[in-house]
């Protein structure tokens, strides 16, 4: 019922040069984001340096190595989505490849550790879409602030059990759910699940 991205066909890719390392300082500071009187304008956000793009409007998966050197799956930067896009995929990119641990990233922000929906909160609050961590339950609660159904760019899926996010066509999650890579904790997916029908889905109004 829902394939997750909706929004237009991605060009061809290009990507800006990067160290072997695919993670960003943690102390790195999240990219401004675009006011929400015209959340839907390509933004020009300045992009951590480390962390790659794309020219297109869908985020592309690479594999890169965390500072302390373990395998994650961050996403390219879309230079043509919104700016609050593109600040959603910054903020999340900061804790890919972080272990997982249930409540991590609800008691504060900045985090050693997140589970699944202080994840999708910590991408939501890097683009300036929500102040606090919200839990799975406030989520599947059709999530207050958000708007029912699918987002053009981010869309949010909940239950009472789990929660996840598609952003410019990449699925943010921390099950390694149709994920072949198996690697558990906040990481970058190819797909969307096979259980979406059984998530509410709601997404950020204009996005």
């Amino acid at each position: 019922m829902f394939a997750g991205f909706t929004g237009v066909a991605g060009t061809a890719s290009a990507q800006t040069a990067a160290p072997a390392t695919g993670g960003v300082t943690p102390t790195a500071p999240a990219a401004p984001a675009a006011t929400p009187t015209d959340p839907a304008t390509p933004g020009a956000v300045a992009v951590p340096a480390g962390m790659r793009t794309t020219n297109g409007v869908r985020a592309k998966r690479y594999k890169g190595k965390t500072l302390d050197g373990r395998t994650a799956y961050f996403a390219r930067v879309p230079l043509k989505a919104p700016a609050q896009v593109q600040s959603a995929i910054i903020a999340a990119n900061k804790i890919v490849g972080k272990p997982y641990r249930l409540g991590g990233g609800h008691a504060k922000v900045e985090d050693s550790a997140y589970d699944c929906s202080g994840t999708v909160s910590y991408a939501l609050i890097g683009a300036g879409l929500l102040k606090t961590p919200l839990s799975s339950y406030e989520f599947d609660d059709a999530w207050k602030a958000g708007v029912a159904g699918e987002g053009q760019w981010i869309s949010v899926y909940g239950n009472s059990g789990h929660v996840y996010a598609i952003v410019a066509g990449l699925r943010l999650d921390t099950s390694s759910a149709r994920d072949s890579s198996g690697l558990r904790g906040p990481q970058w997916r190819p797909d969307n699940r096979v259980d979406a029908d059984d998530f509410v889905v709601t997404h950020p109004d204009g996005l």
